[in-house]
């Protein structure tokens, strides 16, 4: 059965550089395929796309949602025109409403930059189908759990789930840091990271879903907590098997590039 994934996707620049989570990004998808075989299609909750209740997307081929400013003309020029999946938004859709989340499908939304960044990375192809399903961040972190926990049975079927956000989301310190990809990570960001490593590891779901009370710093480092929720997600696709911590690295100080699976 293929993991939940939990990917952190940094800074939309993150194909056009040189870094230790890029080089991760881009070796995953092959040893995806290694260990549990080619994905059928992917399911992807991102976290730059919110709506008042769950929305999966369906269109026939996906448009890239280039949802940023301020950036070098080649990140515009980058494209990633993965099939569509509408009958796994279907699917996906049925889980959810069976489950009390009421869902609708969306046949027009491309894929923004939470999904094609890291995909672009693990499956440059661009030749398995994707379909994104949209979180509600004013529901917080139980939502979501029961979100993924819905959404499992896709696993049985070759689906592969990735939750994509940021172990680690301030971008007021991003700024200033000046943009500097090796400024080195200050203690808050360490303290947090390692405490939400450990509560995964342990799988402490309880302390995870108070992690606002109980983590280090967490105020600071989501000062907004849709780049954490996809954690959620894919833990509760997951279901309650083991979690494995695959990569961990920083990226200009703040953003912390953190990798999981759960399985």
């Amino acid at each position: 059965m293929l993991p939940a994934l939990f990917v952190s996707h940094g800074a939309p620049t993150l194909p056009l550089t040189d870094t230790a989570a890029k080089r991760f990004l881009a070796g995953l998808g092959t040893d995806i395929h290694r260990r549990y075989g080619r994905p059928a299609a992917i399911l992807v909750a991102s976290a730059h796309w919110e709506t008042e209740s769950p929305s999966v997307s369906a269109p026939e081929v996906n448009d890239t949602i280039h949802d940023f400013s301020g950036f070098p003309r080649a990140l515009y020029e980058l494209r990633y025109p993965a099939p569509g999946a509408p009958a796994l938004a279907e699917r996906a859709c049925d889980l959810l409403c069976a489950a009390g989340l009421r869902s609708a499908i969306d046949p027009r939304r491309g894929l923004d930059h939470g999904a094609w960044v890291p995909l672009s990375l693990m499956y440059p192809a661009a030749d398995i189908p994707v379909a994104q399903v949209s979180l509600q961040s004013h529901l917080g972190p139980a939502h979501h759990l029961q979100l993924g926990r819905a959404l499992a049975p896709l696993r049985d079927e070759g689906v592969l789930i990735v939750g994509s956000g940021s172990l680690t989301h301030d971008l007021s310190e991003f700024r200033a840091y000046r943009g500097a990809m090796d400024a080195p990570e200050p203690a808050w960001v360490t303290d947090f990271a390692d405490w939400f490593a450990a509560a995964i590891a342990e799988r402490r779901t309880s302390d995870l879903l108070a992690y606002r009370r109980l983590a280090p710093n967490a105020a600071k480092n989501h000062p907004t907590e849709e780049h954490l929720l996809p954690m959620y997600v894919a833990l509760g696709a997951g279901g309650d098997g083991a979690a494995e911590h695959l990569h961990a690295s920083t990226t200009h100080g703040v953003l912390r590039m953190d990798v999981f699976a759960f399985h």
